[in-house]
């Protein structure tokens, strides 16, 4: 049985002399707000185990941003590489364009 958050054989006294109540009923309340209490109390092994979810905890959020970050790394990467091939193409596509009127207005012109 865990310890008591307070006194209970003092609650009881003070219940007996200044509430006026029958020992039986003063041992009665007594007795349902301890276990009340007792129930929201927290053991070393509560504590314990707690410490162990939050360092659990600590070390997951650690590392979650270093692999976000190499993932988004690597997204930003293969996005460059794309808009560098699409720049390419779009150069060359030009490139044949303007070769192709060249050619047309110079039979055009002779």
């Amino acid at each position: 049985m865990t310890a008591v958050a307070f006194d209970i054989l003092r609650f009881v006294r003070t219940l007996r002399d200044k509430a006026k109540m029958s020992p039986e009923q003063a041992e009665g309340l007594a007795e349902a707000i301890a276990e009340a209490i007792q129930a929201d109390l927290a053991t070393k092994s509560d504590i314990e185990s707690l410490k162990t979810d939050i360092e659990t905890l600590k070390i997951t959020t650690r590392s979650d941003p270093r692999e976000a970050e190499l993932r988004l790394e690597a997204k930003v990467e293969a996005t460059k590489s794309d808009i560098f091939k699409w720049m390419i193409g779009s150069i060359g596509c030009q490139a044949v364009v303007i070769v192709g009127a060249i050619v047309a207005l110079s039979r055009i012109t002779h």
